[in-house]
């Protein structure tokens, strides 16, 4: 039993290595294997290439020197034989050729036999048997006058002829030792040759062996884990979230199993919750449907049932009031003109109630609606108080906006008729419009230069029913700011006070543009 929920089981020895780990080995013990036989290969190529050195360089330049030493003393056995018979200096011509050949030849075998003790030996031996041959026969011989055959020749013939056979011997000895010497190195070279091909073959076979050891500890070790995992994951993801996720392979992989099955069950845990919260919202929507469609009941009353008797209160007051205005005293000429006002501010408040109730639900059209002509529209509705107090109206050049029309229309009459009537008594009335493009929105500012908003009541001048003012000193129901609230966050947008501007009043609020591929360019563009 482990102690925490998800978490795989602790494993010792090769089962605790991670994939990393598993890879690190695999590549150090296969870049062992690899310069375990690259050595050896190198090793064989080598010895292999010594030997060809061997043979080419030295074996077999060893015996063409030695045959053609052969030769050279042949030639001077022969120059002096035959000038030793007939004198004539003609014979000696082979005699001298050879005696350079022989230097030649001797000072080539000196340096290919420099590491051949037994080269220099027979080399020696040769020298050796030339030097008494040569100083016993040759150079007398050579020495004696020409034109006649030398007398000497035939006294010391069958010393020269035996003399020139111990160097015969010599020879054939000498050339037989380097015969045998190159067929050596000829069958060292094939034992070589034959060794390298068999290494390389090896190395390749392990090569080969290594590459599909390597292959099928990835597919093992990684690739199947990961095809498990991966299959397991799409079952989850297709909805079938009670297929437990397999845990194999390596540790990390084991752990990122684990992680995934913990995910699973986190999420079952939370589609469940998610289940019960929507049967919970499910109730509370039926509920406020039920609820809606009261509001709306309430709503018809209001429009109907209440303003009704609220007529004939006001009406009678006012009767009352008109009758008997001379005959009752100040005071009760007093309570009827305050039944007569709280009547009308009653329904005052009814009416605005209502209006402010239909936002959203009563006129709901959106659609393209160009400010330019809504707002002049706004102004001509406007005219009287505009015209009473004096004020002026400027606003910049109006895009088109999405939006419902009626709304729109109220948004603007609430906020320039604001504008009018919270005037500062000193001066005339000078109210802007701005507007300016930010990105899918339009920003626009109402801006005009009365009283003004303390900062400390910016956020509540947009509750319904607040006012800053008693109703003598400005009238109204306090409803004006908090339906234009009402409109722009119906349209996906925000409204509030620029508590920075000064001295007068700046409400900012923002609506969405039209993002049409055919829409308008900003028209100040």
């Amino acid at each position: 039993m482990t102690s925490q929920q998800g978490l795989p089981p602790r494993h010792n020895g090769l089962s605790a290595w991670t994939t990393r780990r598993w890879l690190r080995v695999g590549v150090s013990v296969a870049l062992a294997v690899l310069a375990a036989l690259g050595a050896v290969g190198l090793w064989t190529t080598t010895r292999t290439s010594d030997i060809t050195d061997e043979l080419v360089n030295t074996r077999s330049p060893s015996l063409t020197y030695a045959v053609r030493l052969e030769a050279a003393l042949v030639n001077q056995e022969t120059g002096i034989r035959g000038y030793g018979l007939t004198g004539q200096r003609d014979f000696l011509d082979p005699y001298r050729q050879g005696v350079t050949d022989q230097k030649t030849a001797v000072d080539r075998l000196r340096e290919l036999l420099v590491d051949n003790a037994q080269g220099r030996e027979d080399l020696q031996q040769v020298l050796d048997r030339t030097q008494v041959w040569q100083q016993r026969i040759a150079l007398p011989i050579a020495a004696s006058p020409a034109g006649a055959p030398a007398a000497l020749a035939a006294e010391r013939a069958e010393e020269g002829r035996n003399s020139f056979d111990r160097v015969r011997a010599a020879l054939a000895a000498q050339q037989e030792h380097v015969r045998t010497a190159r067929l050596n190195a000829v069958k060292n070279l094939d034992r070589a040759t034959q060794l390298r091909n068999w290494v390389f073959i090896a190395i390749a076979g392990v090569i080969v062996l290594v590459a599909a050891l390597v292959f099928e500890g990835l597919r093992r070790g990684i690739t199947d884990p990961l095809t498990r995992l991966g299959s397991d994951a799409r079952q989850v993801a297709r909805g079938n979230f009670a297929h437990p996720v397999a845990t194999t392979g390596p540790a990390d992989l084991r752990q990122l199993g684990a992680d995934m099955e913990a995910m699973r069950r986190r999420l079952v845990d939370e589609l469940a919750f998610s289940e019960q919260a929507r049967h919970q919202l499910d109730e509370r929507a039926a509920d406020l449907k039920r609820s809606n469609a009261e509001l709306e009941q309430f709503a018809y009353v209001a429009s109907h049932d209440l303003q009704e008797p609220l007529r004939k209160v006001s009406s009678f007051t006012q009767l009352l009031q008109r009758r008997y205005a001379d005959q009752l005293d100040e005071r009760a000429d007093q309570y009827i003109a305050f039944a007569v006002d709280g009547a009308n501010r009653m329904q005052t408040l009814i009416n605005d109630l209502l209006t402010f109730s239909r936002v959203g639900r009563v006129h709901n059209e959106h659609r393209l609606v160009e400010l330019e002509p809504l707002v002049e529209d706004t102004l001509s509705t406007l005219s009287i108080s505009i015209e009473e107090s004096g004020a002026t109206i400027s606003h910049d050049a109006l895009p088109a906006v999405v939006g419902d029309t009626t709304q729109l229309g109220m948004l603007w009459q609430n906020l320039i008729s604001n504008a009018i009537k919270f005037r500062h008594p000193d001066r005339r009335p000078q109210i802007h419009i701005g507007a300016l493009r930010e990105g899918d929105l339009w920003r626009f500012t109402v801006t005009d230069n009365g009283i003004g908003i303390d900062p400390e009541f910016a956020d509540r001048v947009f509750i319904i029913f607040q006012r800053l003012h008693t109703k003598d000193a400005y009238p109204g129901s306090g409803i004006g700011l908090a339906m234009c609230k009402k409109i722009v966050e119906f349209h996906g947008g925000t409204i509030a006070v620029d508590t920075h501007h000064s001295p007068g009043t700046r409400i900012s609020f923002t609506l969405l543009a039209d993002t049409s591929p055919t829409s308008a360019e900003d028209p100040r563009s």
